[in-house]
């Protein structure tokens, strides 16, 4: 274990954030000097002990720790000093500030430590963020999200509130009449503004069926003014909740993007992490959604899933290739707690001992990231993909981020909104998060729904309270 002692009790997640960026196989323990009961180490628990003056200002200090770790470890990070979730957001500030492209560069590098390439991949993405946004309203605008929180199975790697379908079915109807009393409170409370965008993410909201489907949206429309809606999106990310029913009535209903989602293109990996599809099915499900209209299809895939390398990622992009969608979005896999993959890895991480990269063998986890992303970053160039948003999570490998990659005129115009935190996301459904922006640049509050679906469907009053109040 590594401990940290901190002079003042503030920044202790961007100190915890960067040292584990440096030693991710080591458990960092950032404690305050003094607090005498929490920084009591037996010497044989500790590896090494750090002492950190903390009073400084935040952005003095991470450049000091990465100063201190660099000379000590020879390790460059890809995003150097960073340790929040959404890089990009700087380098859209700094253009909004009138910072040319090389003001930018040079700003980046010397403040952040940021590599050359993920300059380049920040600068490209924040170009065009900023021409897909140049028509959409934030100050008067809002987005909907809609949570549809079953699944038919549970995934190795998940942390999300999702509810297997088959023991849930009895109480899909009432979860509905609940979301139609929230979507009652946005045509309340929202008449004045503008609807941008609607995503209905979940779980899998494939789960419902194509009548459910029909009734959820018809609510919607009959409820919400929809005239400015620049796109409607369905996570139909499950292939095997996919079925040319649901898709039909999706159609019907005005569905304008779906996601179709492998994670691998490798039925081994599919079974071990949980899927319980196969590529075939994948497949078959993609070109049923092309054979039905559906023209803007977005896939996710995951890097870092247990027993692949580079070799894999290629292999998976050379079968999405023939596919051809129309967006891609590729996550770096980031262990979460309270997912079954954590669990296990830990598991893994006690009988491995300290040696060796618990998922893939390898002794260096960032060398074998970094390879990956070359390997998805490549085959998205070749299907003519170009990146358009980025975001990055904490415990993800390597220190690198998410991605997503989309022909012109397909970026996902909800992911822009949501990771740029521009524009107020109003969140129906358990487990979502309501986002209130004042404005670009300004302030942002949340206010969250309860996770636990039959609590949720209690409180249902209460969760559009909340939601009053923030508005309010």
């Amino acid at each position: 274990m590594i401990k940290v002692i901190i002079s003042k009790d503030i920044y202790s997640y961007d100190v915890h954030s960067l040292f584990k960026a440096f030693f991710p196989k080591e458990d960092v323990k950032v404690v305050f000097a003094g607090d005498e009961k929490a920084s009591a180490c037996a010497d044989s628990a500790c590896d090494k002990t750090y002492h950190v003056d903390t009073d400084v200002t935040k952005n003095e200090l991470k450049r000091n720790i990465y100063k201190l770790l660099f000379s000590e470890t020879g390790k460059e990070l890809p995003w150097g000093n960073l340790t929040g979730i959404r890089p990009t957001r700087i380098v859209m500030n700094l253009m909004e500030d009138g910072y040319s492209d090389d003001e930018v560069r040079s700003y980046m590098k010397d403040t952040y430590f940021v590599s050359d390439e993920k300059i380049e991949l920040s600068l490209r993405i924040a170009h065009r963020e900023r021409e897909v946004l140049k028509d959409i309203d934030c100050k008067n605008g809002y987005s909907l999200y809609i949570g549809i929180p079953f699944c038919p199975t549970r995934c190795l790697y998940c942390s999300f509130t999702a509810y297997p379908i088959g023991v849930y079915s009895n109480i899909v109807d009432d979860y509905l009449t609940c979301l139609e009393k929230e979507i009652d409170y946005v045509a309340e409370n929202f008449k004045d503004k503008v609807l941008d965008t609607i995503y209905i993410g979940g779980g899998t909201p494939t789960t419902l069926e194509p009548h459910q489907i029909e009734r959820l949206l018809s609510y919607v429309y009959s409820k919400l003014d929809v005239s400015n809606v620049k796109e409607l999106t369905v996570e139909s990310g499950r292939p095997d909740s996919i079925t040319r029913e649901k898709l039909r009535a999706m159609k019907k209903m005005g569905v304008t993007r779906i996601s179709v989602n492998p994670q691998s293109m490798k039925d081994e990996t599919l079974e071990l992490i949980g899927r319980r599809h196969s590529v075939k099915e994948l497949v078959d499900a993609f070109n049923m959604a092309r054979e039905e209209g559906f023209d803007n299809i977005n896939m996710d895939i995951i890097l870092g899933l247990p027993g692949e390398d580079d070799r894999d990622v290629a292999y998976t992009m050379d079968e999405i290739k023939k596919l051809d969608p129309d967006d891609l979005t590729v996550h770096s896999l980031a262990i979460k707690r309270g997912s079954k993959l954590a669990e296990i890895l830990l598991e893994r991480k006690e009988k491995a001992g300290k040696e060796g990269n618990i998922l893939h063998g390898e002794t260096d986890e960032a060398e074998v990231m970094s390879k990956m992303m070359k390997a998805a970053s490549d085959g998205a160039a070749q299907m003519g993909l170009s990146p358009y948003y980025l975001y990055r999570q904490k415990n993800i490998s390597g220190n690198y981020e998410n991605t997503g990659y989309a022909r012109k005129g397909k970026a996902g115009i909800y992911n822009i909104l949501i990771n740029e935190e521009v524009q107020s996301i109003v969140a129906l459904g358990a487990g979502t998060v309501t986002k209130r922006v004042y404005g670009v640049g300004g302030r942002i509050e949340r206010c969250d729904n309860v996770k636990d679906i039959k609590l949720y469907m209690e409180q249902i009053d209460e969760m559009i309270d909340r939601k009053k109040k923030l508005f309010s």
